[in-house]
């Protein structure tokens, strides 16, 4: 052991001896921070001979050593302020930083600390370099729409001096930079601002869409400033720099938006929402270990929270006997088409080196990929109209009557479970899951409407209160569903009783609808499409007056009402090869015309006509689904051709089981990630559209919460059913033999 030690020593002083001998500037080393090295070096785990303290140190080994104890190493090395006082002066001059002590209106405590940073600064002490280099500087690219500006969070944060009491301060500021009158400034601010792709204002709301106008910039200030504080330096400093230009602009320090490190308690709600969570989960950890180790008859009840049970079944590609085949496939294209127009949307939050080259390079046909969001929800109200209609009618001509209420339960039944962990975990839980420049505004933030008003959701009636105070905001289409299904009882009755009468019925419902789409968008300058240089104010308008209303949304859900109708009671209708053709060619025009129509509009040089927006708005989601319908009738009535083949693999089904799952949880992911970007990177189309780590979270977040969730509360509403369904059979014998009886 004494052995080893001694070796250690021994090439210890080995290597300190040839930095010496190869190091000509350790010479003039002064020979107190050789003193302070020996110091340090005692303080550690490492040993010298005697005569170390003596010895000049190599400029690495002093590095390290000093990082050690930085604060000391300040103190007792003074030479270095001969270097840095210079640097400072050169640095300071060219980026100066952000000082608030001199800022009329600013807190005293503020004003205090901030003095205090300046002065610490200038010393280069290391707490305040921390602050100073997290801070946002002007970059290079800005040209190319580099303006977006984090700096860097985890440093600003762990900027402390324990000596002072300061501690550092994240501040995200928005700036809005107005259009200069001057046509070759104008041509510059087209450039810095991306060709102003979206538009926005600062009173935009920014947590679901991007405030893509505004320029994000971080700042980095002591703990005690408040955000009007901050607000007052920003103001001060962007007037010394603009002074004197006709550049105008608006700025803002949203309180959200800073943040410092707090060790705040955890709230109660949170550990409330873990325990019923963990309460469900070690149910069917217990309901599992039964399922694998029980014999016999097992309980039904118990049985409907094995994980085991419900992975088995989950996996199974068996259809039922009045499955409608291609409906399946059908589902997956427009919810991967969806998947990739809101992330899309997302991404658009990201810091890009490269965002001007990109907007223009997306300015082109392809992007309506990205641009037509609303048409990829249209099939599923239309699948839902049919579905809800084909399984009606057959118990309509089976029992001729209805139990309207049940209808209701059961659905509900199947949608609030999850609906209601998604919306536990994104109200109480996600926001203390992580933290990031935005986290506030995208997570926390949705978190506080959450709080406020997730009983509509749970009502289903969220979509009628607009989209900037709504909880899960892209379960808008959940209330729009739910609220033609309630409808959907009454206009499948129609149908039944009176056909022709329905049939007229209901078609003019549906154009009634169309012709309110169009003049409503019309009118009021809206547009269901994403064209180049829409505006938030414009979406946000689209979704509230006329996207999300079923009113608006209800042509497509009839569409499907009247195919179920035609499927239930026309299965054995027979097309002629002519009328084959003819609506083959009719369904791909309508898929072509509904998707690629609109590509003039995501031009760089677009500018908006409400009369493009209203034909858009009103005959887009016809044509669109009426390429998916053709496809389902024509394959039900058993004309098989290569689109119905591929929509009909029954790998499809697998997607069903986890449709309304991945659904729900995209949006949860999307911003998970928003939220912690913390660094700009360059933006593709292909990385854009193609993130699967993304898409990998989503899937499998969405596979566990099937599992937990939604399998085991449809498998006891299935049980409740079937015990329903038999009491109910076995009441009309008794009746026959007590009318009997009395006969």
């Amino acid at each position: 052991m004494h052995n080893h030690i001694f070796k250690m020593r021994f090439l210890i002083f080995a290597i300190l001896s040839i930095c010496v001998i190869c190091s000509n500037n350790s010479e003039n080393r002064s020979e107190n921070f050789n003193v302070f090295s020996a110091n340090l070096l005692n303080q550690t785990n490492v040993s010298v001979v005697k005569n170390a303290a003596t010895v000049s140190v190599s400029n690495e080994i002093m590095g390290k050593i000093c990082l050690k104890n930085l604060t000391k190493c300040e103190e007792e090395d003074v030479e270095y302020r001969s270097s840095t006082d210079r640097f400072a002066n050169f640095l300071f001059s060219s980026l100066p930083p952000f000082d608030l002590s001199q800022i009329e209106g600013v807190s005293r405590e503020c004003r205090i600390q901030s003095k205090q940073y300046i002065e610490s600064l200038a010393n280069f002490q290391m707490w305040a370099l921390r602050m100073y280099d997290s801070s946002a500087k002007f970059p290079s690219g800005v040209l190319n729409g580099n303006l977006n500006q984090l700096g860097d969070f985890d440093m600003c944060l762990s900027a402390a001096s324990t000596k002072h009491n300061i501690q550092g301060q994240y501040c995200l500021a928005a700036l809005e930079v107005q259009n200069p009158r001057n046509s070759y400034l104008s041509a510059l601010y087209q450039l810095i601002h991306s060709h102003n792709h979206f538009k926005s204002k600062l009173e935009d709301p920014g947590h679901r869409v991007p405030r893509f106008s505004s320029i994000n910039w971080a700042l980095c200030v002591p703990s005690a400033c408040s955000p009007n504080d901050v607000e007052l330096g920003l103001r001060n400093t962007v007037q010394n720099i603009l002074d004197g230009t006709e550049i105008e602009v608006r700025y803002e320090v949203d309180p959200t938006m800073c943040q410092k490190k707090e060790n705040n308690a955890y709230p109660r709600s949170m550990f409330i929402v873990l325990f019923i969570f963990g309460i469900i989960l070690g149910w069917e950890i217990i309901a599992t270990f039964y399922d694998c180790f029980a014999v016999g008859n097992k309980n039904k009840w118990i049985m409907a929270f094995s994980i085991k049970e419900n992975f088995l079944s989950s996996i199974k590609l068996e259809r039922a006997p009045t499955d409608i085949e291609t409906v399946h496939g059908i589902r997956c294209v427009n919810a991967i088409l969806l998947l990739v127009a809101h992330k899309s949307m997302a991404a658009f939050y990201q810091p890009a080196p490269n965002r001007t080259a990109f907007i223009e390079y997306i300015g082109r046909p392809f992007s309506v990929l990205g641009r037509a969001a609303s048409l990829y929800t249209d099939p599923f109200l239309m699948m839902s109209g049919l579905l809800t209609t084909y399984s009606l009618l057959g118990r309509l001509n089976k029992t001729k009557k209805l139990n309207i209420i049940d209808e209701y339960l059961n659905r509900l039944f199947r949608l609030v479970p999850t609906l209601g962990a998604v919306i536990a975990f994104c109200t109480f839980i996600m926001p203390f899951v992580d933290s990031g420049p935005m986290w506030n505004l995208v997570v926390t933030h949705h978190s506080d409407i959450c709080k406020k008003y997730w009983w509509r959701n749970l009502m289903f009636i969220h979509n009628y209160f607009g989209f900037g105070n709504m909880c899960l905001t892209h379960t808008h289409h959940l209330g729009i569903d739910t609220q033609l299904f309630f409808s959907s009882p009454f206009m499948i009755y129609l149908i039944w009783k009176w056909p022709r009468k329905g049939f007229f019925t209901l078609t003019g419902l549906a154009v009634v609808a169309t012709f309110a789409r169009f003049f409503i968008t019309y009118k009021l300058n809206l547009s269901n499409y994403i064209h180049f240089g829409t505006s938030i104010q414009q979406l946000f308008d689209t979704a509230d007056r006329m996207y999300i209303l079923p009113a608006y949304r209800s042509t497509v859900y009839i569409m499907g009402v009247l195919l179920g109708y035609v499927l239930r009671n026309y299965s054995k209708l027979q097309l002629t090869k002519a009328q084959l053709n003819i609506g083959n060619t009719l369904a791909l025009f309508s898929f072509c015309v509904s998707l690629f129509g609109a590509a003039f509009m995501g031009k760089i040089d677009y500018e908006y006509n409400p009369t493009d927006g209203a034909w858009y708005a009103a005959v887009s989601p016809i044509l669109w689904c009426f390429s998916f319908a053709w496809v389902i009738l024509t394959w039900q009535l058993g004309y098989k051709n290569i689109v119905g083949t591929i929509l009909s693999n029954k790998i499809f089904l697998l997607w069903t089981k986890v449709s309304y799952t991945v659904y729900l949880v995209q949006f949860p992911v999307y911003f998970y990630n928003v939220g912690t970007t913390k660094s700009s990177n360059e933006i593709s189309f292909l990385w854009m559209i193609l993130s699967l780590r993304e898409y990998i979270w989503i899937i499998g977040i969405a596979i566990v919460l099937t599992l937990t969730f939604e399998l085991p509360f449809v498998k006891v509403r299935n049980i409740y059913l079937k015990r329903k369904d038999t009491k109910n059979n076995a009441q009309p014998v008794n009746n026959i033999k007590y009318k009997t009886k009395n006969l």
